[in-house]
């Protein structure tokens, strides 16, 4: 098997790097809960392995080139994403509210600190559920994901062997490198969950997440 590999690991890496749909929600899962950061990326990867086995056999290559197909999935990613802001934005405010009779209640009294999140009274299997699922569809309907392996894996891909099983063995190793990167986001961003633990800190990163998901998804529906 004859692949570019260094080429194509530094493509990987940037790809990576660059933030995205999938970073957002992979971070913004690890703050809620360790287990649900890794449940998120271990969906946005098996979101992947989707695109990589359409690629292999050629349903990509059908997408790419039928307009209907490719602005329905496009379509598709970006009504979920809004929903995704709309639901984070809606459980910010609603949490403020429910702060704010709180504080009532005690007499106008706030200790500032709230240690147990939603995330961490939910069964632990919801909550990779949850997780599992954003990452997955997030990625399963992000078409820039399948022009990836449908468009740049083929550029590593040298004559003399299937081409198919090059493109299945690159595909693989991307899958492998983000879960490993993945799970390193995770660690630090898991860190973070005791300074976001703060209520008003955490109000803002919900509001600041939920509106960056709608403004995504509005610019992936007007791009299509």
């Amino acid at each position: 098997m004859s692949v570019d590999l260094v080429g194509f690991l530094g493509v990987v890496l940037v790809a990576y790097v660059v933030p995205g749909p999938d970073f957002l929600v992979v971070v913004r899962s690890a703050t809620e809960h360790p287990a649900k950061g890794r449940a998120a990326a271990l969906g946005a990867q098996s979101g992947l392995c989707v695109h990589m086995l359409a690629a292999a056999v050629g349903l990509s290559l059908i997408a790419a080139r039928s307009p209907a197909v490719y602005d329905a999935i496009k379509l598709l990613g970006a009504v979920y994403l809004v929903y995704l802001g709309v639901r984070a934005v809606l459980a910010a405010r609603r949490a403020a509210r429910e702060r704010a009779a709180g504080r009532e209640a005690a007499g106008g009294v706030e200790d500032g600190t709230d240690p147990r999140t939603p995330e961490e009274e939910a069964p632990a299997h919801g909550r990779w559920r949850s997780g599992f699922t954003q990452g997955f569809l997030t990625n399963v309907l992000n078409p820039k994901a399948a022009l990836f392996f449908l468009s740049i894996l083929p550029q590593f891909v040298h004559g003399g062997g299937s081409t198919s099983r090059q493109i299945f063995f690159l595909g693989t190793l991307d899958i492998v490198i983000g879960v490993a990167y993945w799970f390193a986001l995770v660690a630090v961003a898991a860190r973070l969950r005791a300074f976001l633990a703060r209520p008003k800190v955490r109000h803002r990163w919900e509001l600041t997440t939920g509106w960056l998901f709608i403004a995504i998804g509005i610019g992936v529906a007007a791009a299509a």
